[in-house]
C-alpha cells in the first residue's frame, strides 16, 4: 500500500513541477526532451515522469514522441482567443459586482497595492514584478466580485494566461495604459459605479486579447 501511494505521490509531483516548468518557460515551448533528461532533472525515476507526461499531453501542454521523449507544445492562439474571451466576460462581471457591494477604501487597500507595485514595476524597468503585481490585482477583483464559482474558473484558466504572457511579456510595449486602466477600474468600484467598472475591464481586457495574439502570432511565425 504505501509503495502505491508513494508511486502516486511521486507522478503528482511529476506532474507539479513539470508544469511548473512550462508555465515559467525553463522547458520552452517546441523544445524536445527525452524522460531520462527530465527523470535527472527532477530527481527521480521515469515511471513517474512518464505518466506526468500523459496526462500534461492530455492537457495541451506536451506532445508524446515515440523513442524522443517530449515535446513541449506552442502556446495556441486560437486557445488564447477562447481563454481570453471567457476571462473578459467572467472579470468584467466581478468589477461590476465589486462596484454594487459599496466596499469601504480599507477593504480595497490590496486591490490598491497591487497597482502601486505595478507602477512601481514599471518605474523600476521590472516587467517580471510588474507580471506579479498585475496577477495580485486580477485575482483581487475576481474575489471582491464574490462570486465562488467565477473564482474556480479564473482560477483554472489562469496559468494558460501567465504561460501566455511569460512568451509575449518581453516583446510587448510597455504597458503603461494597462495600469492606466486597472487605476479607472479601481476608481469606478471605490465609487461604486458598476456599469463604469464593467465597460472598463471589458475594454481592458479585450485590447489585452488582441495585443497577446498578435504577438503569438507573430511569435510563431517566427518558429516557423
Amino acid at each position: 500500500m504505501q509503495q502505491d501511494e508513494k508511486a502516486v505521490s511521486n507522478t503528482e509531483r511529476a506532474i507539479s513541477e513539470l508544469r511548473r516548468l512550462v508555465f515559467s518557460g525553463e522547458l520552452a515551448a517546441g523544445s524536445d526532451h527525452l524522460e531520462s533528461e527530465l527523470a535527472e532533472r527532477l530527481g527521480m525515476s521515469r515511471t513517474p515522469i512518464r505518466e506526468a507526461a500523459r496526462t500534461l499531453e492530455s492537457q495541451g501542454l506536451l506532445e508524446l514522441r515515440a523513442r524522443k521523449g517530449v515535446r513541449i507544445l506552442s502556446v495556441s492562439p486560437d486557445d488564447m482567443r477562447e481563454i481570453y474571451d471567457v476571462l473578459t466576460e467572467l472579470e468584467s462581471l466581478a468589477a461590476e459586482r465589486a462596484a454594487e457591494k459599496g466596499y469601504s477604501e480599507e477593504q480595497l487597500a490590496y486591490l490598491a497595492e497591487a497597482i502601486e507595485d505595478m507602477d512601481r514595476g514599471l518605474e523600476l524597468g521590472e516587467l517580471e514584478a510588474w507580471a506579479r503585481a498585475d496577477d495580485r490585482f486580477h485575482s483581487e477583483l475576481v474575489r471582491l466580485g464574490g462570486n465562488s464559482r467565477v473564482i474556480a474558473i479564473v482560477a483554472m484558466l489562469a496559468d494558460q494566461v501567465r504561460r501566455a504572457r511569460t512568451v509575449t511579456l518581453f516583446m510587448r510595449p510597455v504597458p503603461v495604459q494597462s495600469n492606466r486602466d486597472h487605476q479607472g477600474v479601481y476608481e469606478a468600484i471605490m465609487r461604486g459605479d458598476a456599469q463604469a467598472a464593467r465597460n472598463l475591464h471589458r475594454t481592458h481586457r479585450q485590447q489585452a486579447r488582441d495585443m497577446i495574439l498578435n504577438l503569438l502570432e507573430r511569435h510563431r511565425l517566427r518558429q516557423l
